[in-house]
């Protein structure tokens, strides 16, 4: 039975609850409902298309509907879609670990599944958690903090929010969280105040290395995103920040945890973000782009030496009790697998470092309006920062929903994109072409202008 948009849209308001939508306001307009893709594209029920410019939450990489992803999955479906890897094992989640660890390409060797990336993130504070229980719970009974950065975000699972910094979003779940250490990063945009970009890092150093010296032995890990703080608007870390943090955490016996989530699998311009300044942590939280953006998966990759500490009798009780119902299905793994294999096969990594070069050089013209106070990039991950005042940095009240009007402008004009508080972002499928890149850039700048010319200013 096909439904019209008016019956999916009643059914969507009467019994849908949307993520990180303030559904009040969200029942008051008309909904967007996308009905299938192709390519950078999505098509709405109605026919009319639009370019993918939040690759849809960051996942897509080779575009929708991609025939050898199609294949992949089938071929699979055709033997089985689950068995549980609790005690057995299955030949995609086999493969797809050896897989992972080579193009690590470094001290990481084993891998543990789950199904998103805020699982990844929580099981990565419970395996260094324990980790140093299983060590010595004695000498290390006090090792039962995290470090993270001002703004951090790496989840919405309540060990996940534990560790993130992002007071919009997890201010009132405090009362059930776990103490986190918060350091700052290193947003040059808003640290002025601190000099040029190598002065903000060596302050943000400074400041890290005097927590960790006063406070290492109560830390049992440092999580940090990579190069770029997605959630809290691309916030890109100057070169030698990410570096001198592992240097920190190396000095004083902290484990150093990455949450690759957002920034793996090509999207910062090398297949992994540590790549780029030759990081090696002692765990690695990867998702999102790993399935290619068809179904969800996500690991957690660790050393043997915290894997080994997981090693022992039965009664000794060293294992690690944690486990999802379709941990490493096979679905999941084997379209991972041909995403990893097209990767490399189409040459993605190095298309997207020529692609986010051209990008850049397209981007600046968005400073011509007087709204536009900062735009960030790092591979093909963009935010763009909507001030009130350029001088001041000021941005518009919240309830003037600025961000949101200038998204909806964007849609009307075939792009759909999405903000994070103050910041636009603009984050293509991987394989978008160069010519709807230019595009993408374009509705966003006539969009942005059409505010500008709304409000007057």
């Amino acid at each position: 039975m096909k439904y019209s948009y008016e019956q999916l849209e009643q059914f969507d308001k009467q019994y849908v609850w949307h993520p990180f939508t303030q559904m009040k306001a969200y029942v008051e307009e008309k909904p967007l409902i996308i009905e299938r893709g192709k390519g950078s594209y999505l098509y709405d029920v109605d026919g009319n298309r639009y370019l993918d410019g939040y690759a849809s939450l960051w996942v897509n990489v080779h575009g929708h509907n991609d025939p050898e992803l199609n294949e992949a999955l089938h071929e699979q479906i055709e033997k089985i879609s689950h068995s549980t890897l609790l005690g057995s094992a299955n030949v995609p989640s086999i493969l797809l670990a050896k897989k992972l660890v080579e193009i690590w390409g470094g001290n990481l060797s084993k891998v543990f599944y789950s199904d998103t990336g805020a699982a990844a993130v929580e099981i990565a504070l419970k395996m260094a958690y324990q980790y140093w229980q299983n060590i010595d719970p004695v000498r290390y009974k006090h090792k039962n903090k995290f470090i993270s950065l001002k703004e951090a975000y790496h989840g919405d699972t309540i060990g996940a929010v534990s560790v993130g910094g992002m007071d919009l979003f997890h201010r009132i779940f405090r009362p059930l969280l776990f103490e986190r250490i918060e350091v700052p990063s290193p947003y040059v945009y808003r640290m002025d105040e601190y000099g040029d970009e190598e002065e903000i890092v060596n302050y943000c150093l400074k400041q890290l290395e005097e927590t960790l010296e006063q406070r290492h032995e109560e830390v049992a890990g440092m999580i940090v995103e990579p190069l770029v703080q997605g959630a809290a608007g691309i916030i890109t870390h100057p070169k030698g920040f990410l570096k001198g943090v592992e240097k920190l955490c190396r000095k004083y016996n902290v484990l150093l945890i990455c949450d690759e989530v957002a920034v793996g699998f090509g999207r910062t311009g090398t297949l992994f973000a540590c790549e780029q300044e030759d990081v090696e942590p002692d765990i690695v939280c990867l998702g999102k782009g790993i399935t290619g953006g068809y179904l969800p998966l996500a690991a957690t990759l660790t050393t043997e030496e915290v894997y080994s500490a997981f090693l022992g009798e039965v009664h000794e009780n060293k294992t690690f009790f944690h486990g999802h119902t379709y941990t490493g299905n096979q679905l999941s793994c084997s379209v991972a697998l041909k995403n990893i294999e097209l990767i490399e096969k189409r040459n993605l990594v190095s298309d997207v470092q020529r692609k986010a070069q051209a990008l850049a050089g397209k981007l600046q013209k968005l400073y011509e309006l007087p709204i536009v106070g900062d735009v960030r990039q790092k591979g093909l991950m963009v935010g763009i920062e909507i001030v009130k005042d350029k001088k001041t940095k000021e941005i518009f009240d919240r309830s003037e929903q600025i961000e949101h009007k200038i998204i909806l402008e964007a849609r009307k004009r075939g792009l759909i994109i999405r903000p994070l508080g103050p910041v636009l972002t603009f984050i293509p499928v991987l394989a978008m072409k160069e010519e709807e890149m230019e595009i993408a850039v374009d509705i966003l700048f006539d969009a942005i202008a059409e505010m500008v010319k709304i409000k007057q200013i």
